[in-house]
């Protein structure tokens, strides 16, 4: 199939998202000297969330406890701050974490970064101990890499994560196409393409990649300004995907989001790890089908914000024996526009899901 060709739709209903609650942390909430804000991703392990702020002046992880009761929210509180640490060899990055995930067999976390590409600062996945020393890194192909010849976009690098179904490895998602490989999203339909690649869990090279195609921008921009792009991922089956988009336009204040989650095969997709540019290139996308547009539920939500929502993960099983996905919205520490730290609970069914919550 040519890499322009319309995506296929999948086949056969697999998943099913109902939404069930929503619940707002105030801005000005305050823990260990720090604003709660900010946050990027979120993990549920062992009956704790993780979440991570991308504030690059101050890079930290929370641990909340959000409890749920008749699927619905009952609190969100934060009860732990870990300081993301930087040690000797990596004192010159620049932390602007998007996601993690908690490795609960090896204690540790793994946490993305965008980097400050217009100032040549690689993006980087790296490994932190359970008190957020950074213990390593993972090895990135050159074209990720700021200074490279593809030269990857400013603040559009690494925003996806996930722990990959086999638990051997780690996807990492690109949250806007490369320069040389395709354009940005447009109000009119284009050509961009993202890549996700999967990382070796214990040497951290690399392994396969393949390329998934964002929606247009949702809206016309009133204020010129609008971008859409990859924010989250998770592997649910072997090759087997959800991935969140957020499209946003300027000019329509708190209302100016498009959230929206997909069901994504990349069975079918052609490895296109050792590809230097994807332009002009002939290669087999993923597919893709709309699951959910958060405009259908807008009048469900807080003033009707559908948020920057960033953060994706399983939750626990629900008490109808169903499993829960938990959404996190990224508030930008906005003082100028009516942003919100916004939690959103919802159940899916997804058939002969094997549970890997708990």
């Amino acid at each position: 199939m040519n890499s322009c060709a319309v995506t296929r739709n999948i086949e056969n209903d697999t998943i099913q998202l109902t939404f069930l609650d929503e619940y707002v942390l105030p801005s000005d909430t305050k823990f260990d000297n720090t604003v709660v804000g900010g946050l990027s991703g979120i993990d549920y392990k062992n009956g704790k969330y993780y979440l991570v702020s991308d504030q690059a002046s101050n890079p930290r992880i929370y641990e909340a406890n959000i409890s749920i009761e008749r699927q619905k929210f009952q609190n969100v509180s934060i009860e732990k701050l870990i300081k993301v640490k930087k040690t000797e060899k990596f004192t010159n990055e620049v932390l602007d974490l998007e996601a993690l995930r908690f490795d609960e067999l090896r204690d540790e976390f793994v946490v993305t970064s965008e980097g400050k590409i217009d100032e040549g600062k690689n993006p980087g996945i790296y490994r932190l101990s359970n008190n957020g020393e950074i213990q390593s890194s993972f090895t990135i192909p050159e074209y990720f890499k700021a200074e490279g010849e593809q030269k990857p976009r400013n603040n559009g690098v690494f925003e996806g994560l996930t722990e990959s179904f086999d638990q051997q490895g780690y996807w990492v998602a690109t949250e806007s196409p490369l320069e040389k490989d395709s354009s940005k999203p447009k109000i009119f339909p284009s050509r961009s393409h993202v890549r996700i690649t999967k990382f070796d869990k214990n040497t951290g090279e690399p392994t396969k990649q393949f390329v998934y195609k964002l929606d247009g921008i949702a809206k016309l921009p009133i204020n010129y300004f609008a971008v859409n792009g990859l924010t989250e991922i998770i592997e649910y089956a072997e090759d087997k995907f959800l991935i969140l988009e957020r499209s946003y336009s300027a000019g329509y204040g708190s209302h100016g989001n498009t959230v929206k989650i997909f069901e994504v095969d990349a069975s079918k997709a052609d490895n296109t790890l050792n590809l230097g540019k994807l332009k002009g290139e002939d290669y087999e996308a993923a597919e893709k089908k709309l699951l959910f547009n958060f405009k259908s539920v807008k009048n469900k939500l807080t003033r009707g914000i559908i948020d920057n929502i960033e953060g994706m993960c399983f939750g626990p099983i629900l008490e109808n024996g169903k499993h829960s996905l938990i959404l996190v919205s990224d508030n930008n520490f906005n003082s100028f526009a009516d942003q919100i730290n916004q939690f959103i609970i919802m159940e899916i069914n997804i058939k002969n899901l094997t549970s890997k919550t708990n």
